[in-house]
């Protein structure tokens, strides 16, 4: 994969928009059906659309990261639970 490199002002911007995107997202009610619509699968809503632009986010520089954390050890299926052994 080719190397990608973003002005660290442009970096910033867009995490600016995309946050504003995240913000902006849930509190129109109208969206959750136009991305059903748009996805075709139900499976991919505005919640995994939000935790997407979350880490987005993150990875331009924009947050801490620290709201990437709040699931409980177990949630995460891919993640073994306390019970794994």
């Amino acid at each position: 994969m080719p190397q990608l490199t973003l002005d660290s002002g442009d970096a910033g911007e867009l995490a600016e928009l995309l946050a504003f995107l995240r913000e902006w997202l849930p509190a129109d009610p109208g969206l959750a059906a136009s991305l059903a619509r748009r996805t075709g699968h139900p499976a991919y809503g505005i919640p995994q659309l939000c935790d997407d632009l979350d880490r987005f986010i993150f990875l331009l520089g924009g947050s801490d990261g620290e709201h990437l954390h709040t699931d409980s050890p177990g949630t995460d299926p891919a993640e073994p639970g306390p019970d794994a052994n």
